[in-house]
């Protein structure tokens, strides 16, 4: 059986490649992710939240610093992402560690979003009890009259991560569960080795 994947030494790169796959082939959200934390004693949470940058530097996504998923990897900055495409028959799967995007990036991204969703940012409490719908409608009825132009500022509390990662696995559907599996890990001088692990 021939190798289905063919010599990428960068994983960047094949991350681009398989990304403009899914772009092309994906009903809805090729960008979806799943973001996985875990508190400083362990306790894991998961949600999929959208990729919304990535270069050589990492993965960026926004959101409510103070929510749940916020607070934990403020906490605990290890956290792994999973990108799964089932139309192609792929899963990448990235171990890294968040840092904070710098507040240009974050107000640049703030100001490209719709105007409600940049209202919804200041309306919702992310994470927190919701006595019921119409508060948040309340709220946003609120903001709009508070801000009744386009000139909505990026609430302090709302900001992105970017996820650095030391470690990839790009894993390819296969005939009979013989999937293709290829590794790559970052060494302490910042390159990249590769490998395969079984199915």
């Amino acid at each position: 059986m021939p190798d289905p994947t063919p010599l990428v030494y960068d994983p960047f790169a094949r991350f681009r490649e398989w990304m403009a796959e899914a772009e092309a082939s994906e009903v809805s959200e090729p960008n979806a992710m799943t973001v996985a934390t875990a508190t400083p004693d362990g306790i894991p949470s998961a949600r999929a939240v959208l990729l919304k940058g990535v270069d050589q530097r990492g993965f960026v996504f926004y959101t409510n610093m103070e929510s749940r998923k916020g607070a934990e990897i403020v906490a605990n900055p290890r956290l792994a992402l999973l990108f799964h495409w089932k139309s192609l028959g792929r899963q990448v799967r990235i171990d890294g560690r968040a840092e904070h995007v710098t507040d240009a990036e974050a107000d640049t991204y703030f100001g490209s979003r719709p105007r409600i969703s940049r209202l919804g940012a200041w309306a919702s409490d992310q994470s927190r009890p919701l006595p019921d719908r119409a508060t948040l409608e309340q709220r946003l009825a609120d903001l709009e009259k508070q801000y009744p132009d386009d000139e909505i500022p990026r609430p302090p509390h709302w900001s992105g991560f970017r996820v650095i990662p030391h470690h990839f696995e790009f894993w390819q559907s296969m005939d009979f569960r013989l999937h293709d599996r290829t590794v790559y890990t970052r060494t302490p001088d910042g390159r990249w080795t590769m490998g395969k692990l079984y199915p």
